[in-house]
């Protein structure tokens, strides 16, 4: 069945038993008044609890209710990849699964999008967590909104909506799911904004995320900005740190050779090993830079883009 649906409502989730019965319903009562069809789709990403039973005894109650089970835990964004595949909704919603986003927040983001924005983010202005996720996470929206130019409070909230060309056009994987926006910003959509939404402390169980992924997000920034920046021309960010270091390099053995032709000895002066490994290490990354410009230019016969309409 390929019906096509007014909204799709995409849960990742990892042993929430406890929390499915009450998210289902609330989800089912705040779109059933807004008169739109619509699914839920549950990705269970290896879930070692009873959380696929519950979802198996929610279906004979919900006939929308679709969902995906993964064998063993992949991450969150291996599980939005899916979802964003199997999708059949014109606008896209994703939430997470233990009750902290509000369900009751869905027609709000709805009407963000009929009012033609292409991704809508939810904000957690008053955010019910412990300091150890809130203080870290300012610190990484402050630093993805500097470096993005994307003007959003809280990049890593779950709750956003999106048509659905954003997400079949965005590819997500280890943690980039923190940075859809940045990404769906490098395939041309600008139409990018935000609303306040209501966040509720954790109410069953327990996080599942701990301090090692704010580790594993920062060096995903870095991948994501070097992607949304230098993917198309890798010789200019090499490059620029290459030469800036190679000229530094033969600045210093410059200035060495000319005091040596003035009769100062290079024995034992350090600065000598420094100019020749600044040499060496601007040349290698100039090289980087030429290979990577190349395998770049190699495959940019097989590249994609994104194609908002045609007329023929």
């Amino acid at each position: 069945m390929n019906e096509t649906l007014d909204i799709s409502v995409v849960i990742p989730l990892l042993n929430e038993e406890e929390s499915l019965p009450e998210l289902t319903e609330r989800i089912h009562a705040a779109l059933t008044g807004m008169g739109k069809s619509y699914e839920i789709l549950f990705i269970d990403d290896g879930s070692t609890d009873g959380s696929f039973a519950v979802i198996q005894q929610l279906k004979t109650r919900f006939s929308t209710l679709r969902a995906i089970r993964f064998r063993k835990n992949f991450g969150k964004s291996a599980a939005l990849s899916e979802g964003f595949k199997a999708v059949r909704g014109k606008y896209v919603i994703t939430m997470d699964a233990d009750l902290q986003d509000d369900p009751d927040e869905l027609p709000n983001l709805i009407r963000k999008l009929d009012e033609g924005f292409e991704l809508v983010s939810g904000w957690k202005k008053i955010r019910h967590d412990p300091i150890t996720k809130t203080i870290p996470s300012r610190f990484f929206n402050f630093i993805t909104r500097w470096m993005s130019g994307i003007p959003l409070h809280d990049f890593n909230c779950g709750l956003k909506a999106y048509r659905r060309e954003v997400t079949q056009d965005v590819r997500i994987y280890g943690e980039l799911h923190r940075y859809i926006p940045v990404l769906a910003k490098r395939e041309g959509y600008l139409k990018i904004t935000e609303i306040a939404v209501k966040h509720h402390a954790r109410k069953y169980g327990y996080s599942k995320f701990g301090l090692s992924r704010f580790f594993r997000g920062f060096l995903d920034l870095v991948t994501v900005l070097f992607i949304s920046r230098y993917i198309k021309r890798p010789l200019h960010f090499f490059g620029f740190i290459g030469f800036f270091i190679l000229t530094a390099g033969m600045g210093i053995n410059a200035y060495l050779a000319v005091t040596w032709f003035m009769g100062m000895p290079l024995a034992n002066r350090p600065l000598l090993f420094l100019g020749i490994l600044l040499v060496l290490m601007g040349m290698q990354l100039v090289s980087t830079g030429l290979i990577a410009e190349m395998l770049t230019h190699h495959f940019q016969k097989d590249e994609t883009h994104s194609v908002k309409e045609t007329i023929d």
